[in-house]
């Protein structure tokens, strides 16, 4: 039966009362089970960023020029659907309550509304992709640099709606606790896009030497085909194929769509906070020099690359938290956002210590000493890697806890916490101590470290309130 099939997945929890060998039993089983579920989440994260990085290394080849427009074009792209992407998440914690509840209509239904919300989305994504030259000589850009820019992105545009229907069934595989066939498409996409991007970029095996464009164009046939691979398992392999997500795929369900942006746009609203943070801050940095530039940018770029894996955690602590909560084991939610903390303290820790014991190879990685003024730039890097060691672990704190309060479809206060914290506090005190007290890039990390603090602190105790209040109603 489907519902043996379903229950295999999800630890056996009995309810009656325990004694404390019993609760450490129990919370090492949702530690194992949220291990299980984040490790290839993770990894899927990293894939993402491996295949960014794979366009960008063959492009570089071309020019620097070409390549500081795949920069350029690319986060212009990432901008552009980060509101998809926020919206998107939703499907995790919508799709996992169902799921604790036994509800796979209500599954279905979630999956459904959100492919319908990727085609509508990926509309304007493209509008604005195939527009992306007009744009970026209208923020000053070199005419160049934006014909270049624009030549990408006419490749690379339509990718948005396989791109955005891919992860819609990388949410919805995640919440049924079944994540393992995105982490292994993801994973095989990453050399077909090498290969495909060689081949257009360059005009290989007979084909015409398309450059940008080719690069911008293999990126979409990955994306079409991983989505196309998604769809395969969701519909046709088991344990998917149980729950008929292509049945009534043209109903339009207004109430679930209804629940999907109501969870998902402070989300979305929330990621662009996050993002032009980031983006002011490095204003900031640009006022004080270009070396503090650099280096602020390096380790954006470091802390870019900390966050997907904190997300791919956080997404794990939705999931188990949705669980929970759909099956009313309020203990239960309680164990599950703890042991996904648990899990990703204890991995950004690690990084973070290994970012600091080799901090001046790493910003090597990114500048070389090619050029003898690097070395300040070097230098200032490496300290902003000391500065930023309490960021990159309180960011893992609040990405999961955030996780956690998504699970249980509570996202409105944390959109309200982010602007609080972020802006109100991060970017004021980085603009004080960066600007007006003198400490230049280092200040700006500072603000930034104390902001993403508060703001993890904040998510931590809406939780804890959350659930201590769900446990007073449930013992009386």
């Amino acid at each position: 039966m489907i519902m043996d099939k379903i229950t295999e997945t999800r630890p056996q929890i009995s309810r009656p009362e325990v004694n404390g060998r019993t609760a450490i039993h129990r919370f090492a089983v949702e530690l194992s089970e949220t291990a299980k579920l984040a490790w290839p989440m993770v990894l899927t994260q990293v894939g993402q960023v491996a295949m960014m990085a794979t366009d960008l290394a063959f492009i570089g080849r071309i020019s620097t020029e070409a390549l500081a427009a795949a920069a350029l074009a690319g986060r212009f792209y990432v901008i552009s659907v980060t509101f998809g992407v926020g919206l998107l998440s939703a499907i995790a914690p919508l799709a996992a309550q169902a799921f604790g509840a036994n509800n796979l209509a209500a599954v279905r239904r979630t999956l459904r509304m959100g492919l319908w919300t990727a085609l509508v989305l990926s509309f304007p994504i493209i509008a604005v992709a195939l527009r992306a030259e007009q744009i970026l000589l209208a923020l000053s850009q070199a005419p160049n640099v934006a014909r270049l820019a624009q030549e990408y992105l006419f490749g690379l545009g339509f990718s948005a709606a396989p791109a955005l229907a891919f992860l819609a069934i990388r949410n919805f595989m995640g919440a049924v606790h079944r994540p393992q066939p995105v982490f292994w498409i993801t994973l095989s996409a990453i050399p077909l896009n090498a290969l495909l991007v060689y081949i257009l970029t360059y005009g290989k095996l007979g084909l015409p030497r398309l450059e940008l464009f080719g690069a911008g164009l293999a990126t979409t046939l990955v994306n079409c085909g991983m989505f196309l691979v998604g769809l395969w398992f969701a519909a046709l392999r088991q344990p998917f194929r149980d729950y008929h997500v292509l049945a009534q795929l043209w109903r339009f369900d207004w109430r679930a769509m209804r629940q999907l942006i109501a969870i998902g746009t402070p989300i979305s609203i929330a990621s662009l906070i996050e993002s032009g943070l980031f983006w002011a801050t490095s204003l900031l940095a640009g006022v004080i020099s270009t070396s503090a530039l650099v280096a602020h940018q390096i380790v954006v770029q470091i802390a870019a690359i900390l966050f997907m894996i904190d997300l791919g955690v956080g997404t794990a602590a939705a999931v188990r938290v949705g669980h929970a909560a759909g099956r009313h084991d309020s203990a239960g939610v309680k164990r599950a956002n703890l042991a996904a903390m648990l899990i990703g303290i204890v991995i950004a820790a690690m990084l973070t210590l290994a970012l600091i014991a080799g901090r001046f190879e790493i910003v090597e990685l990114f500048l070389g000493r090619s050029a003898r003024d690097s070395e300040a730039t070097i230098g200032l890097a490496a300290k902003l890697l000391i500065v930023g060691a309490t960021l990159f672990i309180t960011d893992a704190a609040q990405c999961i806890a955030a996780g956690g309060l998504r699970g249980l479809k509570d996202t409105r206060v944390p959109l309200l916490f982010a602007t609080i914290a972020w802006w109100l506090i991060g970017f004021s005190l980085s603009y004080w101590l960066g600007l007006k007290v003198g400490l230049g890039a280092i200040g700006i990390w500072i603000g930034l470290s104390i902001g993403t603090t508060i703001y993890a602190a904040l998510l931590v105790l809406r939780f804890r309130h959350l659930t201590s209040r769900s446990l007073m109603r449930a013992h009386h």
